[in-house]
């Protein structure tokens, strides 16, 4: 069987240039297995769709007050904590988003049901079946989302022919309800926040399945990485702050935690194992494109390297619908360099699957990202002369092969002698 070479191990690898051969890499902190399932384990008993963060805000400032990371929360939630490192800038942000998918009521419906709209992008047949709680002004309501025609024995193959969407499912709340007043008198309102079960396993061979590992697995593993650097001691070249934001399922993330001495920010999400791409569920996923562009050229390559230097399971990817973080940085305004990285999983948005290597690959690379040089550091200042910039293609590599054509009046003179008397 042939090894895919982005998992080559790091003995038979050469290491790009773009690694500074003046800082070198110090070896690695290791990742303790424990506390990052420990911490997934516990973030997925937080329901948070977007709008509903405040407790696993206050979750994340808990562990971050546990490591010894101080932290700043904005007016709505998001987290920027700071790693000091020798120099303040040019910063650096690793981010992970606490917001998940969700619903919302959007009818009392005269059948005594809800009709819901989604919070954040997701297909109604993953919501078919899904255990929920209604949170209502006043407390918690359980209850179960269905199609609109369920029973088979009422409906026979009609169950089999309905539309899959938004508008035909509804949901079934655990309480006496046959009118849309029994709905009100419960408590219930539009307006009132749907959380869905994770239904999470983590089984004995590595493998998790659960909703929601989009993004409470990213940030499992960053909160780790952050653990094992603090734990080691290990000096940061410049300051990193990871980041923790509130909206990323529905499209804003990062660009309200951003301040200016942030020059490169890598976001860690979900990566999409499926036919046609290169994601594996064993390993770490470098992407270099996604549906707002490529990444920064050598933001990304350094992300790759780092991988090789440290024999890091890891794969190159491109995504033709997905957004994350880094996206919502530069359409805020920031002029950074962006990068994208995430553990490989299976069937985004629905029923996700991964597995604890790809995430302990993800940590091991955040943290080794945090213990590497910066890019450039020119990118200490927002602005600069062309010194230090930054080089993609040196002028040989953009000469172009050509084959010079012969001169016409040579050829076609020897082949017509009789023209031109």
């Amino acid at each position: 069987m042939t090894l895919d070479p982005s998992l080559t191990p790091v003995a038979t690898q050469k290491v790009p240039a773009v690694l500074d051969p003046n800082h070198p890499v110090a070896l690695l902190p290791p990742i303790d297995p424990a506390f990052l399932e420990e911490t997934l384990l516990q973030l997925m008993a937080i329901p948070s769709p977007v709008g509903l963060t405040d407790g696993v805000v206050r979750y994340v400032a808990g562990r971050l007050d546990a490591i010894g990371i101080p932290y700043e929360i904005t007016r709505r939630g998001a987290i920027r904590a700071t790693l000091r490192g020798r120099e303040a800038r040019p910063a650096r942000a690793v981010v992970a988003h606490l917001d998940t998918l969700g619903a919302m009521v959007r009818e009392l419906k005269p059948n005594g049901r809800l009709g819901v709209v989604p919070i954040g992008h997701w297909s109604s047949r993953f919501a078919e079946g899904g255990r929920l709680t209604v949170f209502t002004d006043t407390g918690q309501l359980r209850g179960t989302c269905l199609p609109l025609k369920t029973s088979g024995h009422a409906f026979g193959a009609e169950v089999d022919t309905q539309p899959s969407d938004w508008e035909h499912v509804e949901v079934r709340v655990d309480v006496e309800s046959r009118t849309a007043q029994d709905l009100q008198d419960a408590g219930i309102h539009v307006g009132d926040w749907i959380a869905f079960d994770p239904q999470l396993e983590i089984l004995p061979n590595g493998y998790m399945t659960s909703r929601y590992l989009d993004d409470k697995a990213a940030v499992a593993a960053l909160l780790a990485a952050c653990k094992a650097l603090v734990d080691s001691g290990l000096p940061l070249p410049v300051d990193a702050h990871p980041l923790f934001t509130i909206t990323e399922e529905v499209g804003s993330g990062s660009s309200a935690a951003l301040h200016g001495d942030i020059a490169e920010m890598v976001s860690l999400d979900i990566a999409i194992a499926a036919p046609g791409q290169n994601t594996d569920e064993h390993a770490a996923t470098i992407c270099f494109q996604d549906m707002s562009g490529p990444f920064d050229y050598h933001l990304t390559h350094k992300l790759v390297g780092l991988a090789q230097l440290h024999g890091i399971a890891h794969r190159r990817d491109v995504f033709k619908f997905y957004r994350s973080d880094s996206a919502a940085a530069v359409e805020a305004g920031n002029d950074i360099r962006t990068a994208l990285i995430g553990f490989g999983a299976d069937a985004s948005h629905a029923h996700e699957r991964t597995h604890r290597d790809a995430l302990m690959a993800l940590a091991q690379l955040s943290a080794a990202y945090m213990l590497s040089s910066p890019v450039a550091a020119r990118d200490r200042k927002s602005m600069g002369s062309l010194e230090g910039f930054t080089e993609q293609l040196r002028p040989g590599d953009m000469l172009v092969p050509v084959t010079p054509l012969p001169d016409p009046e040579g050829f076609l003179a020897a082949e017509n002698p009789a023209e031109g008397i």
